[in-house]
Order: structure tokens, then C-alpha cells, then sequence
């Protein structure tokens, strides 16, 4: 980017679920296949789950139908059940690249037994260079992080009927 387009604002999302800390933790990274949209895939094959390998270190990718396994980042910290860090290694084609580092943070706080405030910011979206503004507006759009989180609600407030 040149010095006179002005960075990327980071993409922030913060919204309250009706569940306590720990399982909204646990929703958002154990269970992030059940509520990962379909539609936002990666894979040639159809998605049939999304995993997050429960460490930092731990990949995360999904699985396609027909056993193919896409990329996504890696879990840069993970410190359950406040606070995850994920490197966003996908590239503005939605393909894996190696060499593409963005940042997604959550952060579960409890506002109360029942009820957690969800804090997700996607950073560092000056990596995608020229076409960091328009991939910033698509992340940031109703269809992007703003469906994926809706998703998520969803089946963390439908806990009653979530089996572990």
C-alpha cells in the first residue's frame, strides 16, 4: 500500500450471547463446524466441517466431502475461555497462502453466569495490500463476519439441545 492510502480500519464485531463463557468458548472453537456458514468455503469438494485444532500451534482448515482437507491459518494463542488469536492465512481469492498473515481475535468475557460479550477483531488487512480496502468491505459486510457470527449465536443459544 503507498503512503497515501490510509491503512484498513481492522474489522470489529462485538455481540452477546445467551450462554455462560465456557460454553460459548467452547461453541465458538470446538464445536465451529455446526455453525460455520456451508457458504463460506474454501474447498472444491462441499464442506462437511470446519476444524480448529485446540491449541495454539493447532491448525485450522475444513474438511470437504470427499476427505480433501483447505487450509485456513493457524491458532496463534489459545487461552480458553477468553481468548482466542487465529492467523487468517487466506488470501484475497479465499485460497490458503503460506506467506499471508492476518489476525482474527476473539475474546469471550462474562457479563454475568448466563451471558457473554463476544469480541471479534479481524487486523492487519493492509497485508492484502492493493486490495485491502475492498476485501475489508467484504469481511465486514452482512454476508461476511457478520453472517459467520450470526451463525454462531444461533447454535450457542440453542445450547439446551447441543450436546457436547
Amino acid at each position: 500500500m503507498s503512503e497515501t492510502t490510509p491503512l484498513p480500519a481492522p474489522v470489529q464485531k462485538v455481540l452477546t450471547v445467551n450462554a455462560d463463557v465456557d460454553h460459548a468458548f467452547t461453541v465458538f472453537t470446538q464445536r465451529i463446524g455446526r455453525w460455520w456458514p456451508r457458504t463460506h468455503s474454501t474447498n472444491r469438494a462441499p464442506q462437511v466441517d470446519v476444524v480448529l485444532e485446540p491449541r495454539a500451534g493447532g491448525r485450522w482448515y475444513e474438511l470437504g466431502e470427499d476427505g480433501s482437507e483447505c487450509e485456513w491459518g493457524k491458532v496463534l494463542i489459545w487461552q480458553p475461555p477468553t481468548r482466542l488469536v487465529l492467523a487468517w492465512q487466506l488470501g484475497t481469492d479465499f485460497k490458503y497462502d503460506a506467506t499471508l498473515v492476518t489476525e482474527v481475535e476473539v475474546n469471550f468475557t462474562a457479563i454475568n453466569r448466563e451471558t457473554t460479550l463476544v469480541r471479534l477483531e479481524h487486523r492487519s488487512l493492509e497485508r492484502f495490500g492493493r486490495a485491502a480496502n475492498t476485501l475489508r468491505e467484504r469481511l465486514d459486510s452482512p454476508s461476511g463476519w457478520g453472517a459467520v457470527l450470526a451463525a454462531f449465536c444461533v447454535v450457542t443459544q440453542a445450547h439446551g439441545s447441543d450436546p457436547p
